[in-house]
This record gives structure tokens, sequence and C-alpha cells, in this order.
């Protein structure tokens, strides 16, 4: 989940180039003279200046207008996105094989790291994690700046939750933003990648079996309700696989399965042994 070591170092080039370039504009590092004394600067001291940037995003433009370090235009590209950062407080929810995941309210992001490995930085067992970071369109995926301040926050079951919730709600609506390019659309469908397999047939024929089921008198208790759940599941499904579907029907078809195990579990609970 980090990018090339040649696009991380890319990456620091032209980031240390910029906050340089800002760092003599404003004057921050007074005894910063060269940007190999900017490089080694503790982060600490590259924080003011970095934190300087993103309040002064125009500086970025300036950066690229006088081009003080006569970069290629491929490179001053690179530099001009990242006027587009998303600064803030995110958390980071889990890691994946291609990106870690931050969580900010309802936008989910997959963002790469540089040089170290996140779960290098964080291990795995500390996620959540609450972090102050800013975000970066580069070589079409997002990355942090390399910079991030970490909150030692303890989140309890309902705030897991809820953060787990908002990602699978994200991966199952495809709206994951992966790059600044192309955001995602909201609820926006995948293609199949190969024609869906239409079950109409087959449940059609279910429905036809199902309407046998009866409960009866001399029956145990639990026979009926079972059986309205069996039928009310099929009715959904074939909603579901309609042309017609839509969130409303399927809601409402839902509902009635909901009542059919509702009066199953109820039975169920009365039962005496």
């Amino acid at each position: 989940m980090k990018v090339s070591k040649q696009d991380a170092d890319l990456f620091f080039n032209l980031m240390w180039a910029l906050q340089f370039f800002v760092n003599q504009k404003l004057e921050i590092l007074e005894d910063v003279s060269s940007l190999e004394d900017y490089i080694a600067c503790s982060t600490d001291r590259k924080m003011e200046v970095r934190n300087a940037l993103y309040d002064n995003k125009k500086l970025i433009d300036l950066f690229v207008e006088e081009n003080p370090g006569n970069l290629s235009e491929e490179m001053l590209s690179i530099v001009s996105g990242w006027k587009n950062f998303v600064a803030g407080v995110f958390h980071i929810e889990r890691y994946l094989k291609k990106y870690a995941v931050f969580i900010r309210e309802t936008d989910v992001y997959g963002v790469l790291s540089l040089h170290q490995e996140f779960e290098d930085m964080v291990p795995r067992s500390r996620l959540p994690l609450y972090v102050r970071a800013v975000l970066l369109p580069f070589q079409g995926k997002i990355v942090y700046d390399g910079l991030f301040e970490n909150y030692n926050i303890f989140f309890g079951g309902g705030i897991k939750r809820s953060l787990k919730e908002v990602y699978m709600r994200a991966k199952q609506n495809h709206r994951i933003i992966e790059s600044f390019d192309a955001a995602p659309v909201k609820r926006r469908k995948k293609p199949p990648k190969e024609p869906l397999k239409d079950w109409t047939a087959e449940l059609t024929e279910l429905a036809a079996m199902a309407k046998k089921l009866r409960g009866s008198t001399g029956h145990p208790a639990i026979y009926s309700p079972a059986f309205s759940l069996v039928k009310a599941s099929i009715a959904f499904a074939e909603q579901a696989v309609s042309d017609s579907a839509d969130l409303d029907s399927l809601y409402t078809s839902l509902k009635k399965v909901h009542r059919a195990l509702k009066r199953s579990i109820t039975v169920l609970d009365r039962e005496e042994y």
C-alpha cells in the first residue's frame, strides 16, 4: 500500500523544493538558506513551513510560475495538482492490500503511503486511528504528504461499528475515492464483467411450489410462520431480480420478510420443552 521507491523519491524532491520556496517567500525559518539545509531540518521545523503552504495555496501557483528549479512541465503539473489537496482530521479505519482506508465524515479515501508502509508506522492493532493529515493527488493516486499528527484516542465498539458501516456503504456503492482526477459519483454501479444470469424462471418455479405450503391444526405451530417466511423470501428475491426493482419496492418486500421472521421467532420463544 505504498508507492514505488522511485515515485516516493520524486514526491519528496518536489515537496521539499516547494516547501523551501515557501520558506524563502515567507521567511519562516530564517537560518535556512539552501534546499539542502531545509531537507536537513527536523520534522517539527518542516511542519511550520508545511502548514504555511496549505494556508497560502496561491504559493503553489507562484512556484509553478517562477519554476525556481527549472522543472519539466510534467513535474510542474504534479505540483500544480497539489492545489486540490484535502486537509483535515480523518480516521484510518483499516488497511487493505492496495491502500489504507481514510474516512472523513461520509467520504472514504484510498490512500497510499510513501517510503514507509502505514502498518510499520501504525500497527493494525491501533486502528481505528484519529489523525490530522493532508491528502494529495500523485501519479493518478492519493497519497498523504509525509507528515501527520495522530491522537491517542481509544474508540469503543459503537464508533468502530459506525466507521465500518461508513466504509462498507462506500464500498458497496463504488464511491471510495482512489484518485482526485475523477472522484466516483455516488451510487455509480460497476458494469458486470459478464451478463447477469436471469433467475426469473427458477424463482417463478419456487414461488409456485411455495404456494402449496400450508400449515394446519395438526402440524407444529412453527410450520405456518416458517412457510410464510419462505414465501416472503421468494417474493423478495423476485423483486430483487426484477427489471422494475427499486429501493422502495425492495424495502416493502423486505418488510414482509421481517414480519414473517418476527412471527417465527415469537412462535419459537413460546415453545415449552
